[in-house]
């Protein structure tokens, strides 16, 4: 909206444009305050400011990928910051023929090289897209570099201190929820 040049959004449009009804997004504005005024509606840069400093859209997030193979040169190539913020800035692997490389503008370090350079970027989130096997101890070295934060796309079940938060992403395990649902969805039919 913000983009095609509109200065105001009714719920009702908003509702229109993400399949969510108007009352519950007047409710769920309401949480934050006053977003919007009765009969006028949202601002809409004032929503872009709002939610962007919510989301921390408004600062630099550096992120390291671990992992430089088939599914961590894809995310490597996906440019997360025409987005929002999230930028990778390092990447880390064992394979000499990727290491000390810069790929799609991301220089790729030695593993052995992780920790300091974690440290030296003052990075907070990493990345995981290496073998399960190896995926632990490399968590414990993230949480001994000041990772706070780790998306975790192994088969791996990690552990990591309380203050750490491990996201997991399971592709099959997403896939085969589709399929699910797919199947079993009788609004489909």
């Amino acid at each position: 909206m913000n983009n095609a040049g509109k200065t105001k959004v009714s719920s009702t449009e908003l509702s229109e444009a993400i399949q969510v009804d108007s009352a519950t997004i007047r409710r769920d504005f309401s949480y934050f305050g006053e977003l919007g005024k009765r009969g006028y509606g949202y601002d809409v840069e004032d929503l872009m400011h709002f939610f962007g400093k919510i989301l921390n859209d408004d600062q630099l997030t550096n992120v390291a990928l671990v992992g430089v193979g088939n599914l961590g040169s894809a995310l490597l190539k996906f440019k997360f910051h025409q987005s929002n913020s999230i930028r990778v800035s390092c990447a880390f692997d064992v394979k000499e023929d990727i290491v000390g490389r810069i790929v799609d503008g991301i220089p790729v370090y030695p593993l052995d090289n992780m920790v300091e350079q974690i440290k030296l970027q003052q990075i907070e989130i990493a990345i995981l897209t290496l073998p399960a096997q190896q995926a632990q101890q490399v968590v414990d070295q993230l949480v001994a570099a000041g990772i706070k934060g780790i998306l975790n796309f192994t088969a791996a079940r990690l552990t990591a201190p309380d203050n750490i938060i491990i996201q997991s992403v399971d592709l099959t395990n997403e896939l085969q929820t589709l399929i699910y649902f797919l199947h079993h969805n009788t609004d489909n039919k």
